[in-house]
């Protein structure tokens, strides 16, 4: 009797494969610029003086690009099954997310992100949240140039999950307690990164915390600071409390819930038929590889 394989603890749902990944890398970097152009273009620069114009361009070119990411993951095997796996998770991403709102920082979905991520790997975690933040924007109404900016920070918030070092390496209460982390971490990041989307348009509301086209990077990143402990510092803490709480209350479950459902599912599992193997029927019979 052979001894048997070693056995896998993180299936590859959607894998990455070189085009999925400089598609990602081209996203990230435009990305990066896209949220940090108020830091990254001088103050003589044509960017900076269109600063109100900024962000739609950047939203629109944003969009463009996720949706070219996605298709390109999905060319590296997403199959019905993840398919199927992947609207279930981001309709009920996108359910939990008018839970709470209005009250600073209960958005539970942040948790259900983190955890998918954390099990179905970084290619299928980028599409999930980038489709996750779609679906809730359209089902809350908030659909603006912020979409975008959201659908590519949550994808990255859902990969970085998936990133993390594998469960074949930490389980248990320290698979928990780095997720949890994780999620803190991940949660504050979020809410950074749509704070500089949005500062922007706030150079002509608020003089001492808006941005300034004509300052330098160290008055802005003086603003910006003062923009995020004035405006969204409570909801960012709500976020990452109520994720840690999430993650280490109902996390061990809702882990367990999603492994038996990607094993069960048999993501890496074709169907072929043989046509040798005919039932009396005359029909051929299929045979899972």
């Amino acid at each position: 009797m052979s001894a048997p394989g070693p056995r896998r603890s993180r299936p590859a749902v959607i894998g990455l494969g070189p085009r999925a990944v400089v598609a990602l890398l081209l996203v990230g970097a435009v990305g990066v610029a896209a949220f940090g152009w108020p830091f990254l273009a001088p103050p003589t620069s044509r960017v900076a003086a269109h600063a109100q114009d900024a962000p739609w361009l950047f939203a629109g070119l944003l969009v463009l690009l996720v949706a070219v990411v996605a298709a390109t993951i999905s060319e590296s095997g997403l199959g019905p099954k993840a398919v199927a796996m992947l609207g279930v998770l981001a309709a009920t991403g996108a359910a939990l997310r008018p839970i709470g709102a209005g009250t600073a920082g209960i958005e539970p979905m942040f948790f259900l992100m983190v955890l998918s991520g954390r099990v179905l790997g970084p290619g299928f975690g980028f599409t999930l949240g980038s489709l996750t933040m779609f679906a809730s924007a359209l089902l809350t109404g908030g659909v603006g140039p912020w979409m975008p900016f959201q659908m590519l920070a949550m994808g990255w918030f859902t990969m970085g999950a998936g990133l993390l070092p594998g469960p074949e390496r930490i389980r248990g209460t320290a698979e928990r307690l780095l997720l949890a982390g994780y999620g803190s971490v991940a949660a504050f990041a979020y809410g950074t990164l749509m704070n500089l989307a949005g500062w922007p348009f706030m150079s002509g509301l608020a003089s001492g915390i808006g941005f300034d086209a004509e300052a330098g990077v160290a008055a802005n990143l003086a603003r910006f600071t003062a923009y995020c402990l004035a405006t969204s510092l409570g909801w960012d803490l709500g976020r990452a409390v109520v994720t840690v709480v999430l993650t280490l209350t109902a996390g061990p479950a809702v882990l367990r819930a999603l492994r038996r459902a990607t094993r069960r599912a048999a993501f890496e599992t074709g169907v072929t038929f043989e046509g040798h193997g005919a039932s009396r029927e005359g029909h051929p019979e299929a045979v899972e590889r």
